[in-house]
């Protein structure tokens, strides 16, 4: 499709984000809600719907919802319930969804993003709220028949959904990211989408530019990753286009994602709102939000990325680059804050933590808590090579693989036992000097001359002859003045 014709449309993107809480019991029964288990056995006369059976909320299901809308700033809702919302599915053994309709816990609310070279936006959110989830459906190669997994009905869910302020696919990936990282912050859900840890429902539209109303919608659903809901979108966009410049009508439904052609297939007519016949559900009390309770989860929360990439952007002067790498994963931005408790160049501690430290643990699928190293034992290696007793090379090569080895021993304990501190003695070095630049009259001459590039060679062989000991600071100077006396 010609640029010039998608440029006359404005997308409006909305999205809807599960995220399946990391407790251990599902939201209304006991039943664990552990993920891989057998099918149909964390299940129980509750998951099931069975008559008589009454349902019981699981107060982290509260708890971790309330986190996540401290962390957006939403406003929490001081008391809230739930609603049945009907609609009939297989793998609903209840008959409807427990949910939140007119009293979600958490109200308003924003996620931020940043793009490369743009300026923080603010993605205003609708709610979040508490519901539970369904059970799988299960289509197994060569079977007409559908089997039903219902160990997934009834894990704790929360649903975050954005307004309409999303344009472009690239902004909807910025939010999901930032999502996943706000959830694993939180530690409230593994983000792992998977796994379906993390859905996401995208709800496209497309109007011409300066248009006062907003398209017909489309619900795009089936994305299990961050990247896919941007394919997705992507996709949509085009295909509603499309529609409208051949007059055809887009109608109102939602749609299926195929990741392995990158398109989007009609599922059903969308449902109204009204077609769920929402009703307040009549086994479970309202939930009251004391101040104390309240004032317990806020001082539990731990640093958010943004407070994180404020600090390291501010404070700490780095650049936007390594301040994502860093702020990506909670646990590496929290080792590297406590590295910078120890040592005032910051810059090489991320150098240190986002090279060294992350390609070990990403080499032996290891978790920063099984590495050996402490924090402040990479604050004093950054220091040991600042003061110019060892050089990087060394210090990688030698030192940072013996403290992987789990010693208690700092760096310069160890450079001292392995003869690794740099010769930085002049009476020393100038005789070695004196010695190599002596086999080479030729390339002396050619220095002599102008090309001052010969240098790195005499300073090669200066390495061989220490073992790499030298300090290059020292030594490129002292074979400058040999050469030049």
């Amino acid at each position: 499709m010609d640029q010039s014709i998608i440029d006359k449309y404005q997308p409006v993107i909305g999205l809807e984000v599960h995220a399946q809480l990391s407790t251990l019991s599902k939201i209304f029964a006991s039943d664990s809600a552990e993920f891989g288990s057998m099918p149909n056995t964390n299940v129980s006369v509750i998951t099931l719907g069975h008559p008589g059976t009454l349902p019981k909320l699981n107060k982290r299901v509260v708890e971790y919802a309330i986190k996540m809308g401290l962390a957006c700033g939403s406003e929490i809702n001081r008391l809230t319930f739930f609603d049945r919302k009907n609609y009939f599915y297989p793998d609903l053994p209840k008959g409807f969804q427990t949910t939140q309709d007119r009293a979600p816990i958490c109200i308003g609310g924003s996620i931020k993003i940043k793009l490369k070279n743009t300026d923080q936006q603010t993605i205003r959110l609708n709610r979040i709220h508490m519901e539970d989830d369904a059970g799988k459906n299960m289509h197994l190669a060569g079977e007409v028949d559908t089997l039903v997994d219902y160990n997934r009905a009834g894990v704790p869910l929360i649903e975050i959904v954005t307004e309409p302020d999303i344009r472009t696919s690239e902004e909807a990936y910025a939010v999901m990211s930032e999502i996943r990282k706000l959830v694993r912050y939180l530690e409230i859900c593994d983000g792992n989408m998977e796994e379906g840890s993390m859905r996401c429902d995208a709800n496209v539209s497309v109007m011409l530019k300066g248009a006062k109303e907003y398209g017909k919608k489309v619900e795009v659903k089936n994305m299990n990753s961050v990247r896919n809901v941007q394919r997705a979108i992507d996709f949509e966009i085009l295909r509603q286009i499309e529609l409208i410049e051949k007059g055809e009508q887009i109608v109102s439904e939602s749609r299926q994602f195929d990741a392995e052609d990158g398109t989007t297939h009609g599922m059903r007519t969308k449902e109204e709102l009204n077609d769920y016949r929402y009703f307040p559900e009549p086994d479970l009390q309202p939930v009251a939000v004391s101040d104390a309770w309240l004032a317990e989860i806020k001082a539990a929360l731990p640093a958010l990325p943004q407070e994180l990439y404020a600090k390291f952007s501010n404070e700490f002067k780095l650049s936007e680059y390594d301040v994502n790498v860093l702020t990506d994963s909670k646990e590496i931005a929290l080792y590297f804050n406590e590295v910078c408790n120890h040592t005032k160049n910051y810059k090489a501690a991320s150098n240190w933590v986002t090279g060294a430290v992350k390609s070990h643990l990403n080499e032996l699928a290891l978790h920063i808590k099984d590495l050996k190293v402490y924090p402040e034992q990479i604050a004093l290696l950054v220091d040991l090579i600042d003061s110019g007793k060892v050089n990087t090379t060394i210090a990688s090569q030698s030192i940072f693989p013996e403290l992987l080895k789990g010693t208690s021993k700092s760096p310069q304990q160890i450079a001292e036992e392995m003869n690794l501190i740099q010769q930085s003695n002049t009476d020393e070095l100038i005789p070695l000097i004196q010695e190599i630049i002596a086999k080479y009259p030729a390339k002396v001459a050619e220095y002599k001359g102008g090309k001052t590039g010969i240098l790195s060679m005499f300073m090669g062989d200066l390495m061989k002859a220490t073992k790499g000991k030298a300090d290059p600071k020292v030594a490129t100077e002292l074979i400058k003045q040999v050469l030049e006396a």
